[in-house]
């Protein structure tokens, strides 16, 4: 499934550098995308909060995972939302558009009741990184507290801590209410990333929370300390306007903010909803169970059902036709 966009630009990551500095970054814009996936829900406001921060996050990291490999985040808490999913495939082929999806698991009644923003509703937990790199390879895997008030310092703290690189993001999102009181998902972010480099010093003391390396930290450790303070100066200037669109081109934005920095960019990555949900999907997955098992899980209607969290679809087959003891060909 695809989506066009109504602006030009919308649903798009467009990579950039900034030669003065040796920084890299990625700008990404996302409305059909991302109202297609909460469309799909009815989130409350502070789960669909969550859920787009997420998603505007694994598009500007995901950007650079490889043709056909996969980047995921799974963000665990222990409060009154529990999970955030979220998945990133990477084109087919080049020139492809890359597919996104993503679902969260929460309380409903304790998410009515809470109080405080919405990452404050996670409570205690993880944030966790995947990269697939596809069939016979191991996913590469990594996971760092959940801290800082916000996903996106999360998401800054595993670059510092996993990887040793100074990152920054600013994420923003909105709904868009059209004349006649329709209303419309927009999100946007901008992610910074220092290059490797050598000769500065280590800092005295991880200063984030909880003793973890932070992206000033690690900046600290290259020769290009002031570098990076400029440029994360600059971009704490951009507004919520500018950065989710649509009346500011990508472009005419990082022109603005880094006009001095001598930007460059790249080509851009297409963005579109996309699942991986399948009937065949279900038949496998159910494969490893007994007819006794397939049993269990049938309704009083005699019909297996299985349901997509991240798009919603729905699927229902005949008992006999699951499981490593079926006597039928299931109905897909």
């Amino acid at each position: 499934m695809t989506h066009t966009s109504a602006h030009p630009g919308d649903d798009t990551i467009l990579p950039f550098g900034l030669d003065r500095s040796a920084i890299r970054g990625r700008v990404a814009r996302l409305d059909g995308t991302l109202d297609h996936i909460l469309g799909r829900h009815s989130y409350p406001a502070p789960v669909a909060a969550l859920v787009a921060e997420a998603v505007v996050l694994t598009a500007l990291i995901g950007q650079a995972v490889k043709l056909r490999w996969r980047f995921s985040l799974q963000i665990r808490g222990e409060g009154a939302i529990r999970l955030v999913a979220t998945d990133y495939f990477a084109p087919e082929k080049p020139g492809g558009a890359a597919r996104m999806r993503a679902y969260a698991g929460f309380d409903p009644e304790a998410v009515g009741a809470a109080e405080g923003a919405p990452f404050d509703l996670l409570g205690q937990g993880i944030f966790g990184v995947t990269i697939d790199q596809g069939p016979d390879m191991r996913p590469y895997q990594g996971m760092t507290p959940l801290t800082g008030g916000s996903l996106a310092t999360c998401a800054e703290t595993y670059f510092a801590q996993s990887e040793q690189l100074a990152t920054r993001f600013h994420v923003e999102s909105a709904q868009e209410v059209a004349p006649g009181g329709a209303s419309a998902w927009r999100a946007g972010g901008l992610m910074l990333q220092q290059l490797p480099s050598t000769g500065g010093r280590s800092p005295d003391a991880p200063s984030g929370e909880d003793g973890l390396m932070t992206a000033d930290d690690v900046a600290a450790m290259g020769a290009r300390e002031e570098d990076w303070s400029r440029a994360a100066i600059l971009m704490e200037t951009v507004e919520t306007h500018e950065l989710i669109g649509p009346h500011v081109s990508m472009e005419g934005l990082l022109y603005r903010l880094f006009h001095e920095e001598t930007p460059r960019v790249y080509p851009a990555q297409a963005v579109s909803f996309g699942c991986t949900c399948s009937a065949e999907r279900v038949v496998r997955a159910l494969a490893q169970y007994s007819a006794k098992d397939i049993a269990h899980m049938t309704t009083d209607d005699g019909r297996v059902t299985a349901d997509c969290q991240f798009c919603g679809a729905h699927y229902e087959f005949a008992p006999q036709s699951l499981g490593f003891e079926a006597t039928a060909t299931p109905d897909t």
